[in-house]
């Protein structure tokens, strides 16, 4: 193949993919950028208008819950770099579900800085085990890739990470390794439970999707209403979001900057168990509907 046709070639792979329904996910990422800003305490939004990524300043280095889509790298690093941190202080990354567009950061945080990576046991296996669940062949970029986590996250964990200590759940549903994340944020003499729920899209419930990982009985369903069910009752007083739909995210930032000496809109104590009433109920009216069974 000659350097012009090869070039043609490539041409076409992104016009392809800017028809795509989710091309606009891969094609110019740098218009979801978002200015960090504090969310709490030493709680940080340092992600983007679609994914979120959450940064925690344990007093001991950094601490990042997801690290964005593939692709999106740079956008990270400036956001850290713009909150006033340094990207190379991120001792670890916790991830939320092992999905293409929320592990992008890994692999170079891991061989740039050291970063240690935890993922759900569930999720851990999934990449050794059935790797293209993780959907890594959609990311539009060979070089993207998987990862070993350092740390396995299993039912029950409580680890300490500098000054903050966090309670983990497995919340199977939207991926098997999805985890939930329990720990008190600091501002001062003032403490305030954070809560953050690893995923809650309903694309990984869809029949054809179901069907092609082996739940012919879409039981997993059933699992996500439990795993709903499971941390309903945590008390969280500030929800953190997987994406910023879950918790209005940017919704919330618009307040905060309009009414910069008013109350924390972040700061909900029913926002938590209001959404995930939420998505019970949808998807109670999902398992209902003839069309997905």
């Amino acid at each position: 193949m000659s350097l012009k046709e090869d070039y043609a070639r490539y041409m076409n792979k992104r016009a392809e993919m800017a028809k795509d329904r989710l091309g606009s996910l891969w094609l110019n990422q740098e218009e979801r950028y978002v200015h960090p800003f504090r969310i709490f305490g030493n709680v940080w939004y340092v992600g983007d208008s679609w994914v979120c990524v959450h940064l925690i300043d344990t007093g001991d280095g950094l601490l990042l819950i997801d690290s964005g889509n593939c692709g999106a790298t740079a956008m990270l690093i400036q956001a850290i770099w713009e909150a006033g941190f340094n990207p190379a202080d991120v001792r670890w990354i916790i991830h939320s579900h092992g999905h293409l567009d929320h592990i992008g950061g890994a692999v170079f945080f891991k061989r740039m800085f050291g970063t240690q990576l935890l993922l759900g046991e569930p999720d851990a296996r999934m990449f050794r085990e059935r790797p293209w669940i993780s959907g890594i062949q959609d990311s539009h970029n060979d070089a993207d890739a998987l990862f070993e986590p350092d740390v396995e996250i299993h039912e029950g964990d409580v680890l300490t990470f500098g000054n903050t200590t966090m309670e983990f759940h497995m919340v199977p549903g939207h991926t098997d390794g999805c985890i939930a994340i329990f720990f008190d944020a600091r501002n001062g003499d003032e403490v305030r439970r954070c809560g953050y729920y690893g995923g809650f899209g309903f694309n990984t419930l869809q029949k054809e999707y179901l069907l092609e990982i082996g739940d012919p009985e879409y039981k997993t369903r059933q699992v996500y209403l439990d795993s709903l069910a499971s941390v309903r009752d945590q008390k969280v007083e500030v929800f953190l979001g997987n994406h910023c739909i879950n918790n209005d995210t940017l919704g919330r930032r618009q307040q905060q900057i309009a009414h910069p000496e008013g109350p924390n809109p972040f700061i909900d104590d029913k926002a938590w168990a209001a959404y995930l009433d939420k998505k019970r109920d949808e998807l109670l009216a999902f398992m209902q509907d003839p069309k997905n069974n």
